[in-house]
């Protein structure tokens, strides 16, 4: 480990900073020194432009992980390193919040029928069955189900923050068969790592979206869904069934309620609410003679 990284590292700790944000500046940092073959404390800020502008036009990645991107070397400099930070010389890219893709319940049910295998199809039914994020379910832990208030525990969700959300009688009772299936029983990751899921160290965010992407590859349904789709699917059906907002801000752990409200825009009850204007109009039955 050199000095900079162990640097970078103690000073991300000592504020408390979540293992993904930890891991994904580290990352950042590593790529744009080797983006230049150059030691991360001798680049300059026209270093920063030219490689935010490469993330765009070479990398092709999207305005939040560009972003994160910028967070990461805003950090390094201004908090590791202890040098100036001009945003008007680097400012942040201007966010767009284009609509997610939902899938409907019955392509949801396909998905999960698609599973490449039995673990994959567990991880599959606990994300749309539970909402959570892939990191909060790759840390989930045996001791966090909770058959007799039937919730599942989130601990140290995004923000650092716990939170409950429900658990389903379905999903509990398939878990009850994946675990009887077991020849050798987990002890405290309900979803370990390893080649055959017997580790002691749980999953990674990456394993579950793998599982993601190989059902959805089964399915038909490639370049429509990741892990976070079956969270907005999840979202999006409980508006759709009834469920109220403020509940569905509280299930997913959002800090704001207007992070929720885009599922407005995405439920069909909603948007089938109220009548188009163009219903209320009289317009003659002819039709113009010209096209």
């Amino acid at each position: 480990m050199t000095q900079l990284r162990k640097m970078m590292l103690e000073e991300l700790e000592r504020r408390n900073y979540a293992q993904t944000t930890i891991d994904c500046y580290i990352q950042t940092i590593e790529d744009f020194a080797r983006h230049f073959h150059r030691p991360p404390d001798q680049l300059t800020p026209e270093h920063i432009r030219e490689y935010q502008a490469y993330l765009f036009r070479e990398r092709k990645l999207a305005v939040s992980t560009v972003t994160q991107r910028l967070a990461a070397l805003r950090f390094f400099y201004t908090q590791t390193i202890k040098k100036a930070w001009s945003v008007a010389d680097t400012p942040y890219p201007k966010k767009t919040r284009p609509l997610p893709s939902i899938l409907s319940p019955e392509e949801v049910a396909h998905l999960i029928d698609s599973s490449q295998t039995r673990f994959h199809r567990m991880v599959l039914m606990t994300l749309y069955g539970t909402g959570v994020r892939r990191a909060e379910l790759a840390r989930l832990q045996i001791s966090d189900i909770d058959s007799r208030r039937m919730v599942i525990h989130i601990r140290s969700g995004k923000g650092r923050q716990d939170r409950d959300v429900m658990l389903s009688p379905t999903l509990l009772e398939a878990l009850r068969d994946y675990w009887r299936s077991l020849k050798r029983k987990p002890t405290e990751w309900l979803f370990p790592g390893g080649s055959r899921h017997t580790s002691n160290r749980p999953i990674t965010p990456r394993a579950v979206w793998y599982a993601c992407q190989r059902a959805a590859q089964r399915a038909g349904l490639q370049n429509r869904v990741h892990p976070h789709t079956l969270r907005h699917c999840f979202a999006t059906h409980l508006l759709e069934n009834g469920a109220d907002l403020r509940t569905i801000q509280l299930l997913l752990g959002h800090h704001d309620l207007k992070e929720t409200t885009i599922y407005l825009h995405l439920s069909r009850r909603h948007l089938h609410a109220t009548a188009s204007p163009l219903d209320s109009l009289k317009l003659k039955d002819k039709s113009p003679q010209n096209p």
